[in-house]
């Protein structure tokens, strides 16, 4: 009989780590033995556990999740010993032993250096108005060395001492986004203590540096071309208008179902409604087109700042928008992109949950392709780490 496959235990490891890391932050903060950091509990400590790390390297994380194991059976006796007078000696060497005979793992691998945000949030949801910010703080502050499409080809890479790493890539993902933040603001150095990326707090401030870093995801799945995306990227927060009814904001709006966005414009033919998922228009201007027939898509996202953030996820120029539709699985993550001329099918995903995923196909009872494509989103769920641990 075969064990438990890698990624079930890892998972239950990499989350357990960080809720312990989180949760001790929190202790440490409530006890007032640290401060905040940009509105947020700062990290107190200049190492944090390497949870990029465990993911890759699967003999750490066994020892890592051996020794957790041993401190468990360590506490335990200790606790049962304090109550239990008559096995305390027994309950104490079974507690002793079992931390000698922990695994204990390396110190060096096992953490790494730590910012004092490395655990912060963005206070404000990944939406089209924090994209659209954040593109405007790119191109003024970025692009001259990481390049407009984000690939570190910059004018001014080649005179830096360091290229520019690509964001077309999963670089985001190995990083916190509270440590990108960090960066952003404070800056990068090498070993040497020589810098290698200017820091921009005296320019930005902390909700410009949030937004920056929505941008770059965006630009990472805008750069990867027809290819697959590098980082999961969630459905952009944006208010949704539909028919008469108020405006409001498409999480509360679209209820745990599939949302489908197409990009629509003067000359494009309005789409159908599907059952299979929730539509919703994206226009320049983000008005509804002019008639909007009953039977058609009537919803429509009520920002102009829709366009410009969905041509961004989408690597397509805003005035070559028009037609592309992206579709998006009932936990909110995008997962395909295509365009009305041609049928969708499950070569249409761009986001896929893992280096297996895509080997299962289809029943081969099903012959459509949306329904093939939208069996495999839910048979497929997204397993997003970032930083090195499941989100």
């Amino acid at each position: 009989m075969s064990g438990l496959p890698p990624q079930a235990w890892l998972n239950a490891l990499l989350v357990l780590v960080e809720a312990l890391q989180r949760g001790l932050l929190s202790l440490w903060h409530a006890l007032g033995l640290t401060g905040d950091s940009h509105g947020q509990p700062a990290w107190p400590w200049a190492r944090r556990v390497a949870g990029e790390t465990l993911l890759i390297d699967l003999g750490l994380a066994r020892q890592l999740g051996l020794t957790l194991c041993a401190l468990a059976v360590a506490v335990l006796a200790v606790a049962l010993a304090l109550a239990w007078r008559r096995r305390r000696g027994v309950l104490l060497a079974a507690g002793a032993l079992a931390l000698v005979a922990a695994p204990w793992p390396s110190i060096s691998l096992l953490w790494v250096p730590a910012a004092p945000t490395s655990f912060h949030t963005s206070p404000a949801r990944f939406s089209v108005d924090t994209i659209t910010l954040g593109a405007r703080v790119y191109t003024q502050h970025c692009a001259s060395c990481h390049g407009t499409d984000g690939r570190g080809e910059g004018p001014l890479a080649a005179g830096l001492a360091v290229w520019p790493p690509t964001l077309a890539s999963p670089l985001l993902a190995r990083r916190a986004d509270g440590e990108l933040f960090w960066h952003v603001l404070a800056g990068m150095r090498d070993r040497l203590g020589q810098p290698t990326m200017p820091a921009f707090r005296d320019r930005l401030g902390d909700a410009e540096a949030w937004a920056v870093i929505d941008y770059m995801k965006a630009l990472s799945a805008g750069s990867g071309g027809d290819g697959n995306w590098p980082v999961p990227l969630q459905l952009p927060e944006m208010t949704v208008r539909c028919a008469d009814a108020a405006p409001m904001a498409l999480s509360a709006w679209r209820g745990g179902q599939r949302v489908r966005l197409v990009a629509v414009d003067s000359g494009t033919a309005l789409p159908f409604d599907d059952p299979r998922f929730l539509t919703v228009l994206v226009t320049p201007d983000g008005r509804p087109p002019a008639q909007v027939p009953r039977f058609r898509a009537g919803c429509t996202a009520a920002s102009a700042q829709a366009w410009q953030a969905i041509a961004a996820i989408s690597g397509r120029p805003p005035a070559h928008l028009a037609g592309t539709q992206l579709l998006a699985d009932r936990a909110g993550w995008l997962r395909a992109r295509g365009t009305p001329d041609r049928p969708w099918s499950d070569a249409d995903l761009v986001c896929v949950s893992g280096p297996q995923a895509g080997t299962q196909g289809a029943p081969a009872a099903v012959t459509d392709g949306l329904t093939a494509l939208l069996l495999r989103m839910d048979a497929e769920p997204v397993r997003f780490v970032k930083g090195g641990f499941i989100h």
